[in-house]
């Protein structure tokens, strides 16, 4: 995310006072209060907060998952807040690659079969056998989920997240099921993709040390962000300790 010719780099994303309650039987809870953020083309960016602090929800409105109450978010030139859900559905498939905690790989496919079920509904994606190479997976493409490891699982997730080449890559918690030496390896693979990619990626966490490698750091507590500040040197995943 670098400033070139004193020029800052182009928001992709922009939120201004976003809210959203949900209503629970009698009781209505805030998951966002007035939130403003922006997020920039090809940065990396890490969201930190406790569980409830509204990481969650402010990124499944950032990827079309979600509706603000109030307030607008735009993707370039898609309003989001509208709610069309043809709209949100084609922005979804078109700009977002989304990684979970969880894999939700198809069992009975093997890797390159689940990333292909991406590519094929695509307009310009990476061959699934590309996508599993850039994540250290060509060797493992033609084996099924049950035959792979919890980090190489997560790895398919990535490639099929970024098979269609999206501008924004979406990370919950990605390392939250893996152990410490894995989930470098996944950071490893995010990191990688960020670079060779360009994609704007964001990935919420609510293990500080990750915070390291990102371009800017964004703490959440409350529905509101806290502070928003900007890593100097960052590390490599390998670097990182927890």
């Amino acid at each position: 995310m670098a400033i070139v010719d004193g020029t800052p780099p182009e928001a992709v994303i922009q939120a201004r006072g976003l809210t959203k309650v949900y209503r629970m039987g009698e009781v209505d809870v805030v998951a966002l209060r007035g939130v403003d953020i922006d997020f920039y083309e090809g940065e990396f960016a890490v969201l930190l907060g406790a569980s409830g602090s509204g990481k969650s929800t402010l990124l499944n409105i950032l990827g079309g998952l979600d509706v603000p109450t109030s307030g607008e978010v735009h993707y370039r030139d898609h309003d989001l807040a509208v709610g069309d859900e043809a709209a949100l559905t084609r922005y979804r498939r078109e700009h977002v690659g989304f990684v979970f905690q969880f894999y939700n790989l198809i069992p009975s496919l093997t890797a390159r079969e689940n990333v292909a079920l991406v590519t094929d509904i695509a307009e310009a994606p990476l061959s699934a056998e590309d996508a599993l190479t850039l994540v250290g997976l060509g060797p493992r493409m033609d084996h099924f989920p049950s035959e792979m490891s919890g980090g190489e699982q997560q790895r398919v997730a990535i490639a099929r997240a970024i098979a269609k080449r999206p501008d924004l890559v979406l990370c919950d918690e990605p390392t939250g099921a893996l152990d410490y030496r894995t989930g470098q390896i996944v950071l490893d693979v995010l990191s990688r993709v960020n670079r060779e990619l360009g994609a704007t990626t964001a990935v919420i966490t609510h293990n500080a040390p990750i915070a390291r490698m990102a371009d800017r750091v964004i703490e959440m507590s409350d529905g509101r962000i806290r502070s928003v500040e900007r890593n100097v040197s960052k590390l490599e995943a390998s670097e990182l300790r927890w």
